[in-house]
């Protein structure tokens, strides 16, 4: 899915960025999994909007930064809902790879269990090799 620039744009201001992020959910399209959750500032919303690619907003890296950019683990959107308060998105998207910097297709790879975390999903890839 992409949008022109002018479309982008009129989505865009629609949404209400809390100091400058709006918190982002990305969802397998086909299982529906959630794959991640991460913020997005409107230039990573722009970007994402008008490339079909999924940027985000590295709150620890402080810069902007395309899923995939150093893995080759991309996101391609394929879908995108607004929540009631239009302060949150959920995007739809074809995950190429493991989603998780550590490994797995989802970042919610760990579940509780009697009181316990407990690994559910299997290591996808290794990012040692992925990410040096």
């Amino acid at each position: 899915m992409k949008l022109a620039p002018i479309q982008a744009r009129a989505i865009m201001k629609a949404l209400k960025f809390r100091n400058g992020l709006v918190t982002t959910v990305t969802r397998d399209r086909r299982t529906k999994d959630v794959l991640m959750v991460a913020q997005m500032n409107r230039q990573a919303t722009l970007k994402t909007l008008t490339t079909g690619l999924m940027h985000y907003w590295s709150r620890s890296r402080r810069k902007l930064w395309l899923k995939g950019e150093r893995s080759g683990h991309y996101q391609r959107v394929h879908g995108l809902w607004i929540d009631c308060d239009a302060d949150s998105l959920l995007f739809d998207v074809e995950q190429v790879g493991g989603a998780c910097h550590r490994g797995y297709r989802s970042c919610f790879y760990r579940k509780l269990k009697r009181g316990r975390l407990v690994r559910v999903l299997k290591r996808e890839f290794n990012p040692e090799k992925v990410y040096g």
